[in-house]
């Protein structure tokens, strides 16, 4: 019976080379910038910037309309929330769950607008405020 040769696990020459040890060569020759816009902590060829603080929201924001609607909903009244300029999904979402806490109903964002179960103009009115809207009731 031969014995079976046993590969050694130590990451010694007999495993070959870490197929990402070339890269290393390649990361002294890329200027920082197309490194990504992330530094890497402990990275050599991060920049020594401090990181930057985050701006508060700016004052003026926008306009945004709050309606009181009972179309299609079966006499149940909806706070919507629309209007808004230059914001993402993710971020009305979170203020469409501030809303939801504070006002104690449920809530969604559909079609960019945000619905508030009930009538809760007042409570929404004054997040949005805080958040750097400007509140314009609208409709009945």
């Amino acid at each position: 019976m031969s014995a079976a040769k046993k590969l050694p696990l130590s990451g010694g020459n007999a495993l070959g080379q870490s197929p990402f040890s070339a890269l290393d060569v390649l990361r002294e020759s890329l200027p920082a910038a197309a490194m990504g816009s992330r530094p890497v902590p402990g990275n050599d060829l991060s920049p020594a910037v401090p990181p930057t603080r985050r701006e508060p929201p700016s004052k003026h924001r926008g306009r945004v309309d709050i309606l009181r609607c009972t179309a299609g909903r079966g006499g149940k009244t909806v706070t919507l929330v629309e209007g808004f300029v230059g914001i993402g999904l993710p971020e009305k979402e979170l203020l469409a769950k501030k809303m939801q806490k504070s006002c104690g109903c449920g809530g969604t964002v559909k079609d960019g607008r945000i619905e508030i179960q009930g009538d809760k103009r007042d409570e929404v009115a004054t997040i949005l405020v805080e958040a750097g809207f400007r509140a314009v009731f609208a409709g009945g």
